[in-house]
C-alpha cells in the first residue's frame, strides 16, 4: 500500500481514488494534534492504522512540532510506543468523519 503525506495527514486511495486509510494531525502552535484515523473495513486488522500513526509521528517530528493526540486509537499506539513523548493526549475523541 503506498501511503501520501501531506502537511496535517497521511492517506491511501484504492484504485479508484476513494480513501481506504487516512490520519489526521492539524497543527497550532507548534503542537501537531492526532485527532482522526480511519481505515476501511476491508483492510482492518492488518496493521495499518499503526503505520498510518507512525508516519503522522514522523511527519510532525520532521517538521519540528510535537506531538499530541485526542483520536482513541492513536492514544493507545502511544501507551505501547514509550519511546514517543505526547505533550496532550486528552480529552479523547476522534473527529467523527462518515465516509460513503
Amino acid at each position: 500500500m503506498e501511503f501520501i503525506t501531506e502537511k496535517d495527514r497521511v492517506y491511501a486511495t484504492d484504485p479508484s481514488g476513494n480513501i481506504v486509510a487516512e490520519v489526521t494531525f492539524p497543527t497550532k502552535e507548534g503542537v501537531s494534534t492526532i485527532d482522526h484515523t480511519y481505515v476501511d473495513q476491508s483492510l482492518r486488522g492488518k496493521g495499518i492504522s499503526g503505520k498510518l500513526v507512525e508516519l503522522a509521528v514522523e511527519k510532525i517530528l520532521a517538521d519540528g512540532n510535537k506531538i499530541a493526540a485526542t483520536c482513541s486509537y492513536a492514544v493507545a499506539w502511544f501507551k505501547r510506543h514509550p519511546e514517543y513523548h505526547l505533550v496532550s493526549s486528552g480529552p479523547v475523541a476522534c473527529r467523527i468523519n462518515i465516509r460513503k
